[in-house]
């Protein structure tokens, strides 16, 4: 099909003119060439559409600015005492740099990408980063991680920061340092989102516009006035979380959101598009997907040059220069600019012949020129209706030097020698108020203006008028939550009777009860990515309605349905579509907005576990990073559970990778009692600070729950008598005793959905005369954490009365411990070394990859049913002696148990 394919299937009601029109255009393009011809294209579409014409968006324009100079808006602060602010910080960041890695030799920390953004960085702060000094929520921004030294030079100067703090930059550990990048757990009041991960700050600054919209729609919170700003690489857009959510942004009409690229050309080993050209890609992609898009390209002194380009060749030139070339011509004299870019078209050289070899060398790019930022910067600030994007072009290392503009190694430069400190010194016109000479023999001083200086003032007066300083993470509660009333899980200590039911029906019920409950019914945010209906919790459709934030513009095929999908702008129920890392970038949003807006919600995000922590694991830490309260709740989970989905989908290792993320609690509890504990008990871990103090409400903790849930149904036992919800999230306790009239002489440990594999097995070592004792173990990571504690403990308390780790004190009976779970054997192996050493230990799990079919054949094949249990304690009982070994052949043959040599794990 040709290119014009689809127009010439649109009705024409006068053919003839049509030709008129396409031979004028055939005779411009003989007798003036293509560019000239793409000009009048070009013009006659911004005609059409001032004259009213819906035309179709052009997704890519000219390799030019989006604003012309007769558009921009008149700067409203001092351009001449700015530059010398910025001078500052850029020598503080630099410094601060180098000085830590003088000290200590290799420790890192960059320099050219803070160099690329330092007015990028400054334009925002002087101008339009709404800060949360006076009680509001301010703005939320999103700063590029390995831009942090810029971030600490400018608080330097604002006197958040002392010297003594820069000057142990990277080195937290010797005394009062700054983290390497955007930490807020290690820099609580000062870091808000953790960045430095590739693209994972850029879809969380998404998904926070998008709940700043979600909290606006519900009532909870005014939002309208926060806008959210988001540094994102030009490099870091290959990295799929940056743009694999940017539709929804257009789709959901966010103009709450705006991102600057910082378009430097250069990823961390060469450049982004060596052959292309990265800033006319980005403009494809977000204007096809929807977004405003600004290109700010070129410094002011190219305004002259492209307005005596009366014939297009300079358009011509920019547009067919690939980024290699842009990246080659950075580090190169004038001459050789005049020779390579202006020289091959006589045209082209003649519109220079005015301009010095360092007049070509210094034409600015557009991400360095004030007045076009501050253009672009208004624009994106007042466009209403959809995101906006910023693609400013910059050189990486800008100021820093030939040795390391632009070179492809810049990324990795961390020192400067004196002899290139006292030349960025006169680069940045700071010989006046530096001591040159001391600095020439290796002395770098930090700067800091005095404070009645015009440059102090000026830094005052700006953040003063936008609210205060940033980054900033203040800890006040601007609405206090009250947590959910005990009633809401009362009724699972009492079990189910004589009904078998999931552990995930019993979860989406709590879901329910506390969705409900009239105090903190509507703080809770349930977040699933399209698996409602998997996970039963379609019932919670009508009622509480899916989060849509233009409404529900259709009538759904299931209308009629008690079930039906209702959507609506004020639903409650965020359905994310087929996307793990858009559910997660929500549910951070949510579980971090007790910090960034000041109140407390509680998310609970319900997922297929297998594609929760081995998806998105990078996004979990980043979440556990920024100190993220909430709920995971991995579901159909198990490796055996499953019926007929196999590999891809069987998890066997997700309490593996829970363990770890420290601020982590991980839960696999097998009954709804336990459920009900580690909820209701988290909740007040977590929220206790911001809970009502009548519900017994302790100091919240910055962490968050994972647990296990399971589609496997099975009767739920009441809560057994003596078992406290302290023995529950204690991790370990027992379950049930050795039966009566026989001594106990095997303990067997469970968690999720091997109790019913330890039961069955406890009941067929009664019949061979074995007592065994069974022990629920729903916190294998806490027990773990609690016995690494008393080790550390006795270590370091030599002489004192020791600790003992709660495993050792809870089993410190006889006999073997077998542990059966449905993950891999080093799940349960993390208690290992806290079982008594008198007590042979053996973990069975799930070790391999998952296989397709039903659930006893699966348990079977990887040795975590009864029977294997069974065997695996009179194995350990016949080690020992306790038994014939006969006895275990005899039950391996009556099992028909598999002998060969090779093992699940190795299948």
């Amino acid at each position: 099909m040709t290119p014009d394919g689809f127009a010439r299937q649109l009705p024409d009601t006068d053919p003839d003119e049509t030709g008129e029109w396409l031979d004028a255009l055939d005779a411009v393009i003989a007798a003036h060439g293509p560019e000239r011809a793409n000009l009048l294209l070009t013009r006659l579409g911004d005609h059409a559409r001032r004259q009213g014409l819906e035309l179709p968006p052009s997704v890519s324009t000219p390799y030019i600015n989006t604003i012309p100079a007769s558009a921009q808006p008149d700067f409203p602060g001092d351009p001449i005492l700015e530059r010398r602010i910025r001078a500052m910080i850029r020598w503080n960041a630099a410094v601060m740099v180098v000085r830590a890695n003088r000290a200590a030799d290799g420790i890192g920390g960059h320099l050219s990408t803070f160099a690329s953004a330092a007015a990028l960085m400054d334009m925002g702060m002087n101008w339009f980063f709404h800060g949360k000094d006076d009680g509001g929520p301010g703005d939320h921004i999103y700063l590029q991680g390995h831009a942090a030294p810029g971030a600490y030079a400018r608080a330097f100067l604002d006197g958040r920061l002392s010297e003594d703090q820069v000057n142990h930059f990277r080195r937290e550990l010797s005394g009062d340092g700054l983290s390497s990048y955007p930490h807020p757990r290690l820099m609580p009041n000062f870091w808000e989102y953790p960045t430095v991960s590739m693209g994972l700050g850029a879809i969380n600054s998404i998904y926070q516009a998008r709940f700043l919209r979600y909290l606006s729609n519900r009532g909870l919170d005014d939002a309208t006035g926060s806008q959210v700003w988001a540094f994102v690489g030009d490099g870091e857009t290959d990295e799929p979380e940056t743009l694999g959510s940017i539709s929804l942004a257009a789709r959901e009409g966010l103009d709450n959101l705006n991102w600057i690229v910082n378009c430097n050309l250069q990823r961390l080993d060469g450049p982004v598009r060596g052959n292309g050209k990265i800033i006319q890609e980005l403009e494809a992609m977000f204007t096809g997907a929807g977004w405003n898009v600004i290109k700010v390209v070129w410094g002011s002194q190219w305004d002259e040059l492209l307005a005596a380009d009366t014939d297009g060749v300079l358009l011509a030139k920019m547009n067919s220069t690939p980024d290699g070339d842009f990246q080659r011509y950075a580090v190169s004299d004038g001459a050789h600019i005049r020779d390579h870019f202006f020289g091959p078209d006589p045209r082209l050289r003649a519109m220079v012949e005015h301009l010095s070899d360092h007049n070509l060398e210094t034409l600015p790019r557009g991400g360095h020129d004030y007045l076009k930022l501050y253009a672009a910067f208004h624009a994106a600030a007042t466009t209403t209706g959809k995101p906006t994007v910023i693609l400013a072009k910059t050189i990486k290392g800008w100021t820093l030097g030939p040795d390391v503009e632009s070179r492809n190694v810049t990324h990795q430069i961390k020192k400067m020698t004196d002899i290139q400190l006292v030349a960025l010194a006169e680069r940045l016109h700071l010989t006046d108020v530096l001591d040159m000479d001391a600095l020439a023999a290796g002395e770098a001083p930090f700067l800091m203006p005095a404070a009645e200086s015009p440059e102090a003032r000026y830094l005052a007066l700006r953040r003063a008028e936008l609210g205060g300083n940033l980054p900033s993470r203040p800890a006040a509660t601007r609405r206090p939550i009250t947590l959910a009333s005990h009633d809401a899980f009362t009724e699972f200590a009492a079990g189910s009777g004589t009904a078998e039911v999931t552990t995930t029906g019993v979860f989406v019920r709590m879901l329910r009860n506390m969705l409900r409950d009239p105090n903190m019914g509507e703080r809770v945010v349930p977040i699933v990515p399209d698996e409602a209906r998997t996970f039963g919790m379609d019932a919670l459709f009508r009622e509480f309605r899916i989060y849509a934030h233009g409404g529900q513009r259709y009538e759904p095929v299931d209308h009629g349905l008690l079930l039906s999908y209702v959507e609506d702008a004020n639903g409650q129920i965020l359905e994310e579509g087929i996307t793990e890392a858009g559910s997660l970038a929500s549910w951070t949003a949510a579980a971090t907005s007790y910090a960034t807006r000041g109140i407390p919600m509680v998310p609970f995000y319900i997922f297929y576990s297998m594609f929760g922590f081995q998806r998105v694991g990078d996004l979990i830490w980043a979440a556990a990073d920024a100190r993220a309260r909430g709920f995971l709740v991995g579901a159909t989970a198990g490796r055996t559970t499953l019926l007929g989905e196999g590999l891809q989908h069987a998890d066997g290792h997700s309490h593996l990778l829970a363990s770890v993320v420290p601020s982590c609690r991980a839960w696999d509890p097998s009954f709804a009692y336990e459920m009900a504990v580690i909820v209701e008990r988290g909740l007040h871990t977590m929220y206790g600070a911001g809970s009502d103090p009548s519900q017994g409400a302790t100091d919240a903790s910055d962490e968050f729950t994972y647990m296990t849930v399971y589609n496997e149904p099975w009767v739920m036992p009441p809560q057994p008598d003596g078992v406290t919800a302290d023995d529950i999230m204690a991790g370990m306790y027992r379950f049930a005793a050795a039966p009566d009239g026989l001594p106990t002489q095997a303990s067997v440990l469970f968690s999720g959905p091997s109790h019913g594999a330890a039961v069955a097995a406890r009941d067929a070592l009664a019949a061979r005369g074995i007592g065994a004792e069974l022990w629920s173990v729903p916190g294998w990571k806490q027990l773990r954490e609690e016995g690494l504690d008393a080790v550390r403990w006795n270590r370091l308390h030599p002489g004192d009365e020791p600790r003992t780790p709660l495993v050792t004190q809870l089993l410190a009976g006889e006999g073997p411990v077998v542990a059966v779970t449905d993950y891999l054997t080093a799940v349960p192996d993390q208690i290992s070394r806290f079982v008594p050493a008198s007590r042979p230990f053996v973990s069975l799990g799930t070790d391999g990859y998952g296989r397709s079919d039903d659930r006893a054949a699966m348990r079977r094949f990887f040795e975590v049913d009864a029977a294997s249990v069974e065997v695996a304690v009179l194995d350990a009982l016949a080690a020992s002696g306790s038994v014939d070994p006969s006895v275990v052949a005899a039950a391996i043959t009556d099992h028909g148990l598999d002998t060969s040599d090779a093992s699940p794990r190795v299948r």
